[in-house]
């Protein structure tokens, strides 16, 4: 049974023994990456997983209980690129840049391994690289302006992560869709942009005609900088 809630940091790492495939949970973790990178979650499994080591699917089970664990595994090992990539030091003039750097290499990631935007804000991640990543974060935001007890704390990584998480998903969503359907921002507009015009004549959606027509087209790594900048001005009181 796939118990959601498991925990593999719980259980010391089994010991190496002879055998044809040696394993470990990192390289049992580096193989599901690659195939989730390729096919999606909806293309691992363990039985694959461990095809595509060499190894009967039973051997898995000494390393991850579920594939929940296995989740756990793979996510942790983003986090620690995110990690690696957004390692600033915080210190109190340094704690903005180390927000940003943070939640930049939480987009390259997710980009990188699009799977991630599937599952980070979900189940809790809890392995050492993700707390890493959210103790630096707090820490960062500990030392902004603004933030003056642990409810302004709680607050502002709240909103933050909210941000990211939400951008992230949105970015890795349209990717999917252009290209499973092949539908670009162009074609999207001689498709629908007929129907569109037609209902703003009508007059009755004057703020959504001026975001249509005067609003700026960025590109998404732009618009996930204005609005990292917005909200970080917002939950901190810093500019």
């Amino acid at each position: 049974m796939d118990t959601p809630y498991a925990n593999v940091w719980e259980r010391p790492e089994p010991q190496p023994r002879a055998a044809p495939v040696p394993l470990t949970r990192a390289k049992i973790a580096a193989a599901a990456i690659r195939l989730a990178d390729a096919d999606g979650l909806d293309g691992l499994s363990l039985r694959k997983l461990a095809n595509d080591l060499g190894v009967g699917p039973m051997r898995l089970y000494d390393y991850v209980g579920n594939r929940s664990e296995l989740l756990d595994l793979m996510v942790d090992v983003v986090y620690a690129e995110i990690a690696g990539a957004g390692a600033v030091a915080v210190q109190p003039p340094q704690w903005r840049a180390t927000v940003l750097a943070i939640a930049r290499a939480t987009r390259a990631a997710g980009l990188e391994h699009e799977w991630f935007a599937d599952l980070i804000g979900g189940r809790p991640h809890l392995g050492p690289h993700a707390l890493a990543v959210g103790e630096a974060t707090s820490a960062a935001l500990d030392q902004a302006p603004g933030v003056r007890g642990i409810d302004d704390l709680q607050r502002a990584v709240g909103t933050l992560n909210a941000f990211v998480i939400g951008a992230l998903r949105r970015e890795v969503t349209e990717r999917r869709t252009y290209r499973s359907t092949g539908t670009d921002e162009a074609a999207w507009q001689r498709s629908l942009g007929p129907y569109l015009v037609r209902m703003l004549d009508t007059g009755r959606y004057p703020t959504i005609a001026r975001l249509v027509v005067d609003g700026a087209h960025l590109d998404p790594a732009e618009t996930f900088e204005r609005g990292l900048a917005t909200v970080l001005a917002g939950v901190t009181g810093a500019r």
